[in-house]
């Protein structure tokens, strides 16, 4: 350590410069703010001095800095950071920078200087500087010397929050003296370091503590071929997302004027190339999103083909929600995942993406069908994938059905007392699984589940005709009391009723008056009651001809009277059953077993007369049982008439008026020449 007299001695040396300074003209001192150490900025005429302190110890630089400041530097703690110090300077310098220069280095070493009014200074460890009452800073600090001084400013802020901007600034300051103060209710932080970090904060704060919009400017693009601004807009958010929006920042809008169709854009004037070039590619002529068509059905009906279009959109789009909630359709924006940023398309690729969209098998958002059933057509509004997939879909559904035409033969059997059932009673028996006498017998008929296979005979010959003429023996006690046939679709159900409708009471009403002499008036409510044979078929039709049939037999006759108020009322018998059975084109299907009961009398010619025809006349009574048996014969058609109608053209042969039926249904018909047997023999 330098001993004492050498301090000494450089103190006189510095002294004796000083005096010899100030014989020349000395100029006036700076005049520094109360606390200040030296001025900020060396004055023209500033007094110069020599700096040259190689290897000094701590007591040296603070005697350097009492000399040059003009105060005592004695109030300090008892330990401070040792150090040795290389102080030089190549040229004399005004002594405002040798007393910057001291306290600087003096920072660099952990020691801070704080002044004490206006004679002394307190030499601190620097990490206690801050608590010190070192010098507060007013005014700007960019009007000073950088200098590793220690002063204390508050910073206030216009339009950042404090609580931004502290942690941004902490790694710009030193550590040692305690970091920003933030004073939250003022928007302010009170900073303690050396003047060079506080000119540091001060300039990047005059950066960046300005309105959200400086350097903003806004500019209006006018769409003139055909886009909708908000389209527009709405697709620019689909593309500006993500990182791609934090590039732009977030200062940047844009925003639609319908009114006007104007794009209204706010943002840095250097970005605006890239906004030109997005909404120039946008704004193009274009079919619209939404497009409508009508779709006129050939075969099916309206009703039925958009019942069905309807189901399949619903439940296409339930399937989706249920495989992933946050899916969505086509034509709908995607979800943002949170946390986890998706890559961004080029805006080019992005925008003609949405412009002309990609071909997809799914029914969009905005896709809807209605049946008009005026003119039996679909009225179907979607996007162009949803109007293809509509019509390849109805193309499907528009066909021509297939269609079965079912012969019907109802007989009615009467049953002795043998006979079990009206099948054994026409002589139709079952031998095992063969049906016994019917034609083909010697081959063999099989039947199955009431079907009758029968090979050969089949096709031209009326049902009705193959039942009479194939029955075996002829039995005289049984009687075909209908035959129809009805021809119905896939599904559709073909209804058949043999029988006759009669009045049955349903309400009456009594009231005074109507006659001279005081009596009553009744008027009753009359409801046609039909009672017959009822059979419902409904055929479904499989793509090998093999036909299922859903039948419903309801029988139904008057089986007695009764009184009911004074009125006569019928009771009526009903008898109902349900099958359902399977046959190929052709087969026939036999259903019996609805059987009832009646008595019956007779007597002779003498029997009604009295006394004779009691000893000479015969009374007989005697009961029948009666059966319905049904005969099916399904035939698919083949929608060709020369074929299908083979079968009725027979039956119109066998018709007197066949040539007048014949030219009704083709004018262009001429019946053939009579032969020479129909010229001779009269017409009966």
């Amino acid at each position: 350590m330098t001993s004492r007299f050498a301090r000494l001695s450089l103190a006189v040396f510095l002294s004796g410069l000083a005096v010899r300074s100030s014989a020349q003209t000395p100029p006036p001192l700076p005049t520094n703010p109360p606390g200040a150490l030296a001025a900020a900025t060396p004055g023209a005429n500033e007094e110069l001095v020599q700096v040259k302190l190689p290897d000094a110890d701590l007591e040296t630089i603070i005697s350097a800095l009492e000399i040059y400041t003009g105060r005592v530097a004695t109030l300090r703690p008892a330990a401070l950071p040792t150090a040795t110090y290389n102080l030089q300077f190549s040229r004399p310098v005004p002594k405002s920078e040798a007393i910057l220069a001291i306290e600087t280095v003096l920072s660099l070493n952990g020691i801070g200087v704080v002044p004490l009014g206006d004679k002394f200074l307190k030499i601190v460890p620097l990490q206690q500087t801050r608590v010190e009452a070192p010098e507060t800073i007013t005014g700007t600090t960019l009007d000073r010397a950088p200098s590793g001084r220690a002063a204390s400013k508050v910073f206030q802020l216009e339009f950042l929050r404090v609580g931004e901007v502290v942690p941004l600034l902490q790694g710009m300051l030193n550590p040692t003296y305690g970091g920003p103060v933030q004073l939250p209710n003022a928007n302010a932080a009170l900073i303690t370091d050396s003047v060079s970090n506080l000119q540091r904060v001060e300039l990047l704060l005059q950066q960046l503590d300005k309105p959200v919009g400086a350097g903003m400017r806004p500019k209006f693009y006018q769409l003139l071929n055909g886009a909708k601004a908000s389209d527009v807009v709405q697709k620019l958010r689909t593309i500006l997302t993500g990182t791609l929006q934090v590039q732009l920042g977030q200062a940047t809008t844009y925003s639609a004027d319908d009114r006007t169709n104007q794009i209204i854009l706010v943002t840095d004037p250097r970005q605006y190339p890239f906004f030109d070039d997005l909404i120039a590619k946008l704004d193009i002529r274009a079919d619209p999103n939404t497009r409508n068509d009508v779709i006129y059905l050939n075969h099916a009906k309206a009703v039925d083909v958009v019942n069905v279009l309807s189901r399949i959109i619903s439940q296409q789009t339930a399937a989706l929600q249920r495989q992933n909630p946050q899916s969505v359709r086509p034509g709908q924006a995607t979800p943002a995942q949170p946390g986890a940023p998706a890559a961004q398309p080029g805006p080019t690729a992005a925008v003609e993406s949405l412009v002309a969209g990609d071909a997809n098998n799914e029914f969009s958002s905005i896709m809807t069908v209605v049946n008009d059933d005026r003119s039996n057509s679909v009225v179907v509004s979607g996007t162009a994938d949803d109007i293809r997939l509509i019509k390849e879909m109805i193309a499907k559904l528009d066909i021509v059905l297939a269609q079965v035409r079912i012969e019907v033969v109802i007989a009615e059997v009467t049953l002795e007392n043998n006979h079990e059932s009206g099948i054994s009673a026409l002589g139709l028996k079952i031998d095992g699984d063969k049906l016994v006498g019917f034609s083909g017998a010697a081959t063999g008929i099989a039947v199955a589940n009431g079907v009758v296979k029968r090979p050969g005979l089949t096709g031209p010959w009326d049902l009705a005709t193959e039942i009479a003429i194939n029955t075996t023996p002829r039995k005289g006690n049984n009687s075909i009391v209908s035959r129809p046939a009805v021809v119905t679709s896939h599904g559709k159900p073909g209804n058949i009723f043999y029988g006759e409708t009669r009045p049955v009471i349903v309400g009456s009403t009594t009231m005074p008056g109507g006659n001279v002499g005081g009596g009553i008036t009744q008027s009753s409510q009359v409801q046609q009651q039909a009672i017959g044979t009822n059979l419902t078929v409904t055929p479904f039709i499989g793509q090998d001809g093999s036909v299922q049939l859903d039948i419903v037999q309801d029988v139904s006759d008057v089986t007695g009277n009764v009184t009911v108020d004074g009125n006569t009322q019928y009771i009526i018998g009903q008898r109902k059953s349900t099958s359902y059975v399977s046959a190929k084109s052709g087969d026939i299907l036999v259903l019996g077993g609805f059987q009832k009961n009646s008595d019956t009398s007779s007597t002779s010619r003498l029997g009604p007369i009295p006394i004779l025809g009691d000893l000479f006349g015969t009374r007989t009574k005697n009961k029948k049982r009666q059966e319905l048996i049904f005969f099916l014969r399904p035939t698919v058609l083949t929608n060709d008439p020369a074929r299908d109608n083979v079968e009725a053209m027979k039956r119109i042969e066998t018709m007197p008026m066949r040539d007048e039926i014949k030219h009704e249904l083709d004018p262009k018909f001429q019946p053939p020449a009579p032969s020479k047997l129909e010229r001779i023999l009269p017409k009966s």
